[in-house]
């Protein structure tokens, strides 16, 4: 049987794409989550390498989608190579059983997690970088001004909550908490 598995790391990552290549490849059962590569406790990932067994064949989009580091994506092929299982990875190739197999497949494991230590120093220069400047905030970026809440609690004089959500789309829990720092300071 051919089963595929389909990994964003974040909840607002959409996996319509893997799951179109995996379809288009002919998966019969694919299981997907969103769920951070960096752990290994990958629930539906975990659930998928127990259920499969010789013969069948595990096809992943990318390399890394398939494993967190290249130990651990040795560890796991060494486990389905075992198992008689074989392994599809659609931008590499079939993995093969073969000295030459391993070894690729080694390489290019390597050059993925690479790659995502790259990703994650280049991140913290930029927060470094960032950091020095003056307006910095750590954070998601707030989604209404100063002014604009100003304005709200100008309203909330005359106006109930609810009539100021309304009028500003400000929520009430968001107008409460800017009320109760006003007094504060």
């Amino acid at each position: 049987m051919k089963y595929g598995y389909a990994r964003v790391s974040t909840v607002n990552q959409d996996l319509a794409a893997q799951l179109q290549a995996l379809e288009k490849e002919g998966c019969e059962k694919i299981y997907s989550e969103k769920f951070t590569g960096t752990k290994s406790d990958r629930p539906h990932f975990q659930e998928l390498l127990s259920l499969l067994q010789v013969g069948d064949t595990l096809v992943v989009t990318k390399l890394d989608r398939f494993a967190r580091s290249t130990m651990d994506a040795l560890k796991t092929i060494k486990d389905l190579f075992e198992k008689g299982v074989n392994v599809h990875i659609l931008n590499m190739g079939l993995v093969e059983n073969t000295p030459t197999g391993k070894l690729i497949f080694s390489v290019m494991s390597a050059f993925a997690e690479f790659e995502r230590d790259m990703i994650v120093e280049r991140t913290q220069e930029g927060k470094a970088v960032a950091k020095l400047r003056e307006d910095f905030r750590e954070g998601r970026p707030k989604k209404f001004s100063k002014k604009q809440i100003e304005h709200a609690l100008q309203l909330l004089e005359s106006d109930s909550y609810k009539q100021v959500e309304n009028m500003t789309g400000i929520s009430k829990s968001t107008l409460i908490r800017a009320k109760r720092k006003q007094f504060r300071s």
